[in-house]
Formats: structure tokens, sequence, C-alpha cells
């Protein structure tokens, strides 16, 4: 066959199809994902070479954005080699057999007493390793729940009408737990100056069906916390006055791995009478990759045995407090090499180097002379920067963020407050490990030029925004 035949032929498929030469050549030298179009409804009737199947996802998955300029996320994008060959190396470890795997639930209960004693943890006491903080705080306030019926059943007093008080600065699984498990939420709204909530603001909901207030250490929206001793010292006063024993639960998805290390003298945890249970995600500041959460509670009699359940079929009689069963323990692990790898000196520097340069960005975007950083000063926060546009402007955040990914591929996220706020726009910018000094300024002199560019073509989009709950990695 001549080359010029061989040429025609290779090109002669019908539509949709793929001629048999190209076939051929396809299965010989690889790359078949390149003739079709990716399997989508219906298993293929015949599979690929493991090579093919590889190539076709990482193809795919060009289209996503780049981690590391993923200013949006609070998970871990970036983790060291070694940590990540313990998580390869463990992926078929099921975290739920301790009879066959009794080292793995071991040093899972070291990495909870670590925590706890992190947490200033006054005696013993028990938690567990979760998916996420969304978990974590499933069973958390389920605690609740369930501790806040026995004190009601030693009392002889009703129980079908409990509460959970909480601000509108809290993560959206604390309005699914809610809604899950028959519990009237009453949200506390924030205000257009003020993004945190302190006693105050709970003082008027809480009475004697209230299975327990959430405060939250370090929010999504502008990384700061609630006024957790504030709120703490007014339940202990309605206990005494009252004598409404309100727990209080500590949303530390985000700062329970921050501010033990930039603020180790700001009480916030088990130090404070009220708080009985913390959760925290290893897979965000805990600088794990995802997904990782951990519940600890103050003492052991703060989780209802009711809600521990046994089981005997993995090879032993082991108890569970999980909502998930088989998952890969391979996190625990890397959350253990974290702890262990770097210590509390090693912790401290990664914080401490992050919130040098979440300062350095709040300074170089200041100094664009558009933006009024939100909270800055020496107010305890996350390192981030949260800002918004300062006077009247032919655009809105939300043109910022859509000219910053179209022009540098920055996933910088845009988004308007919880309800009384809802009309503020704030943008934010998590600092990473991986944002060092130079991507800083480099960030900055790009948010800039975005304004620049849009001053001279105006708004790129319609300026009626929806919020929406920023999405974190729970």
């Amino acid at each position: 066959m001549s080359e010029h035949t061989q040429r025609a032929a290779l090109h002669s498929a019908p539509p949709g199809g793929i001629s048999r030469q190209l076939g051929h050549l396809a299965s010989e030298y690889g790359n078949r994902f390149l003739l079709e179009p990716a399997p989508d409804h219906r298993l293929p009737l015949h599979g690929m070479h493991p090579g093919d199947a590889l190539r076709l996802i990482e193809q795919e998955l060009v289209l996503d954005g780049i981690p590391d300029r993923n200013l949006a996320t609070f998970v871990t994008t970036e983790m060291e080699p070694e940590g990540t060959r313990v998580i390869t190396e463990n992926l078929h470890r099921n975290y739920i057999d301790h009879a066959e795997y009794p080292q793995t639930a071991e040093i899972e209960q070291r990495c909870i007493r670590m925590l706890a004693n992190l947490f200033h943890a006054p005696g013993d006491t028990t938690g567990t390793r979760t998916q996420g903080s969304s978990e974590a705080i499933m069973l958390g306030a389920l605690s609740l729940k369930w501790k806040w019926r026995q004190r009601r059943e030693a009392k002889g007093a009703d129980h079908s009408s409990p509460n959970l008080v909480f601000g509108g600065d809290v993560h959206v699984v604390w309005e699914k737990f809610c809604r899950y498990f028959d519990v009237e939420p009453r949200i506390i709204p924030l205000q257009p100056d003020r993004y945190t909530i302190g006693p105050e603001d709970v003082a008027p909901h809480v009475d004697e069906n209230t299975i327990g207030v959430a405060a939250v250490l370090g929010t999504t929206f502008t990384g700061h916390a609630d006024d957790i001793v504030g709120i703490n010292d007014m339940l202990v006063e309605l206990k005494d006055r009252k004598g409404y024993d309100v727990p209080m639960h500590v949303d530390a998805a985000s700062g329970g791995f921050v501010w033990p290390f930039l603020y180790p003298h700001t009480k916030w945890d088990f130090r404070l009478a009220q708080v009985r249970s913390i959760n925290v995600s290893g897979h965000k500041f805990g600088l794990v990759y995802p997904g990782i959460g951990w519940l600890v509670f103050r003492e052991t009699a703060d989780l209802p045995e009711e809600l521990v359940f046994y089981e005997n079929y993995l090879g032993k009689r082991d108890a569970t407090f999980t909502l998930n069963f088989s998952t890969g323990s391979s996190m625990v692990l890397a959350q253990y090499y974290n702890l262990v790898r770097l210590g509390h000196e090693g912790y401290s520097y990664v914080m401490e180097t992050m919130q040098s340069n979440a300062r350095l960005l709040a300074a170089e975007i200041t100094a664009i002379g558009e933006f009024h950083i939100i909270g800055s000063g020496d107010a305890e926060q996350l390192p981030l920067v949260a800002f918004r546009l300062d006077g009247e402007h032919p655009y809105d955040e939300f043109d910022i963020a859509s000219q910053l990914a179209s022009e540098r591929g920055w996933m910088l996220p845009a988004y308007t407050m919880p309800p009384n706020a809802d009309h503020v726009k704030v943008m934010r910018a998590l600092v990473k490990l991986s944002l060092g000094y130079t991507l800083v300024t480099t960030l900055a002199q790009d948010i800039s030029e975005a304004c620049a560019v849009l001053a001279k073509k105006g708004s790129l989009h319609p300026h009626d925004r929806k919020r929406v709950k920023t999405g974190t990695g729970y």
C-alpha cells in the first residue's frame, strides 16, 4: 500500500468511530484515549492500557486550577515527599480494622492524646479521627444533644424541643446538623462592621432547652475568632444564676492548629470550664492532605455511652464512634508523621512564617490604595488576608477575582458576608507555606494591575450577588 493510500485509510473512519488502522496504531503506540471520547454514561465495553488510563485522567485534570494558586481553600495542597510516601504506602490499610492493624489504632490514640494535651485537657479524655471537621462536628453536636437529654430526663423534664445556638459565621455543617437531627437552629446574625459573635449576642438565645453553644476559632470569612472567653464566662454565670448547664463546643477546624502556636496564652480551649468538645481539621493547618479531622472531648464522660457501638466481626470486639465505617488510615498516619516530624517548634515556625507573609500581603494590598483590610492591626487571626474595595468603583470584588483567574490563574475567592452583613463583599487570600515572599509580592502586583484594567473596561459581571457558603474543605 502506498504512503498516500495509507494516509487516506487512516482518516476514512465513519463519523464518531475510529478506523481499523488508526485503532491498531493506537493500541501499538499508546494514547488510544486521544481518539475516543472519555467514558461517560456507561462502563466501556473494552478497557485500555494502564498507561492510557493514567494519561486520560491526567489530560482531564489539566482543566482544573493549579493547587498552589488556590488561595480559596484552607485545605493542604503540599506535603513533604516523606509524608506523601507514608500516605501512598498505607492506602490499603483500613482504619476501622483494629484487630488486624492494632498499631494503626494505637497511633490514632497517640494523635488524640497529643491534641488533648495541646488543647489543655485537664485529665483522661477521649476522641476520634473523622473524615473531616464536618463529621467531627456532627458527632460533637450529637454528643451535646444526648448529654442535654440525659440532664432533662434526670430532672423529669420534657426533652422534645432541643435548640443549638451559633453565629452566622459558622460553616454550613452546623445548619446541616440541625436539619438532619431535628434541632432548632438559633442563628445569630452578623453585623456590617462585626463578623464574629460575643456573649451579648448569645445570651438572649439560651434557655433550658439549649443543648449547647458553638463558637468558632478562625472563621472562614475573615479568619477571626468569636469571643470564646466572654461566651464561656456568660455561660458560667448563667449556670450559677439559673442552673442551666449549657456546654460549649469550639469549632477549631481552622484555628486549632494555629492559636496554640501563634497565640499560646489566649484561652479558648479546655482551660475554659464550659468548653466540653473541640474539633480540628488535620487537613487544614494540621498540614495533611484531605481528608482528616479530629474530635476531642474534655473528659471521657462528655461522650455518651449510647453513641458508642461495639462490633466483633472484624476479629475482635471493638468500640466505634464514627458516622463512617471503612475508610483509609493513611491520613491518620500522615498526621502522626507531621506531629513527630515538626513537633511544637516546627509547627510554630510554619505558623509564624505564614503569619509573616500574610502581614506582608496585607501591607502590599493596602499600598495599592483601593482596599480596606478587614481586621488589620493586632487582632488575632488565621494566616490570611480578608479585604474589600474602599470607595466607589466601576467594578467590584467579583470582577477582580475573575480578572485574576483569567489573566494569571489565581483562584482568589470573592463572596458576600452572612446576614445581616450580606451586602458586604469580601475577598480572601489564604497564605499557606507554599505562598512565599516572591509569590506574595507578585500576587499584590497582579491585584493592582487587575484594578487598573477593570478601571478602563468596567465591570465583567452584574453586581447583584447572592451569598453562598465559602468552600473550605470541612
